[in-house]
């Protein structure tokens, strides 16, 4: 076979994965698990975030954990795949982006969709299992630290393209571009924080009224 066929067929079986990745990754845990749990739309309350704090905040760490778990593991067999077949490493942060873009702008939620935290740590976590493992420490403990889950995941995204260099070196610039998508959107927390205004993590608001 030669080389511009063995080329053709990486692009297209990166695009059919690309379109997988998008697809699964748009559905967001937050919004499904709490809808079999009967609880309110949290892009309704709170932050209006479907993420893991927002849900944390409103209805306890349950869902909470259930939200974060949904939004790691979702895109992952588009990854799966992407390794499996051999795809070299661009065509892999290609599919691994399209699954944060699925997240962030989801088709099936009028592209409404959250800050893709615990998408990218599931993405990282197939493509360079150490670097998000480091990360994953780093966001426990500064949210432990600071209570402020905006705080945590900007640092943690920040930390990704260091331990990078250190860690994986073929995925530097991809995990560059993940890293900028995550901060992006995260442009109005960081507003929030410069004004004092960020929420921060703790009881539940089902909790507090108990």
């Amino acid at each position: 076979m030669s080389l511009s066929s063995l080329f053709s067929n990486a692009v297209l079986q990166t695009v059919a994965l690309m379109g997988l990745g998008y697809l699964c990754a748009a559905w967001l845990g937050a919004v499904w698990i709490c809808r079999l749990a009967g609880a309110a739309d949290p892009r309704r309350r709170g932050s209006h975030n479907p993420g893991f704090s927002n849900v944390l905040r409103l209805y306890g760490k349950r869902l909470a954990l259930a939200t974060l778990a949904f939004d790691a593991v979702k895109g992952m067999p588009a990854l799966w795949l992407a390794k499996g077949i051999g795809l070299p490493v661009w065509a892999q942060g290609l599919v691994g982006l399209s699954v944060l873009l699925g997240h962030s702008y989801p088709v099936w939620h009028r592209f409404r969709g959250g800050k893709a935290v615990a998408s990218a740590f599931g993405v990282l976590l197939v493509l360079t299992p150490p670097v998000a493992l480091l990360c994953a420490v780093c966001w426990i403990l500064l949210a432990w630290r600071v209570r402020t889950a905006a705080i945590a995941s900007l640092a943690s995204a920040a930390l990704a393209p260091l331990a990078s260099v250190w860690l994986a070196r073929d995925y530097v610039w991809i995990i560059i571009a993940f890293t900028v998508l995550v901060l992006v959107r995260h442009v109005w927390n960081i507003q929030r924080l410069g004004s004092g205004d960020e929420p921060h993590l703790g009881l539940s608001q089902e909790k507090r009224r108990r």
